[in-house]
């Protein structure tokens, strides 16, 4: 009877983890899409907005929600310079039931070339769904 239980234990367990994989997932693409229409705002919702995000790129560390939203808009003023964004999600590592790691790479087109390079997030669940706390962008 224990083992039953404990399998149907593991098997919930690794349904949970894939449903929230597949979120996570979804708002990576959201942001995608946003950012492929030229929608900062729309983008930036996948963060969370807290002077507590951190942001490490290769300028160094930095804080907020707004912060980031600043110098995105400062780098990419408008669709043109935005250029169209992909993803390849390495690895999504599910630390506990709230907060997740995200290895991935990106590959920004753009008229003048590409820039590419690798993010690791961590993610967190709140109320209204998963909100990247930390990104570090290379």
């Amino acid at each position: 009877m224990k083992k039953i239980i404990l399998s149907i234990m593991l098997l919930f367990c690794g349904y949970l983890s894939i449903a929230q994989e597949k979120e996570i997932k979804a708002v990576l693409e959201k942001q995608r899409l946003d950012w492929n229409n030229g929608d900062m705002i729309g983008y930036m919702q996948g963060y969370l907005k807290s002077d507590s995000l951190l942001f490490v790129g290769k300028t160094g560390p930095f804080y907020g929600w707004q912060k980031n939203l600043e110098i995105y808009q400062q780098v990419y003023p408008d669709k043109a310079a935005m250029g169209t964004l992909t993803f390849d999600i390495k690895q999504i590592k599910m630390i506990d039931s709230k907060h997740a790691f995200v290895l991935g790479g990106w590959n920004l087109q753009m008229e003048k070339g590409e820039q590419k390079g690798f993010f690791t997030l961590i993610v967190e669940k709140f109320k209204e769904g998963w909100k990247i706390v930390v990104d570090h962008s290379s």
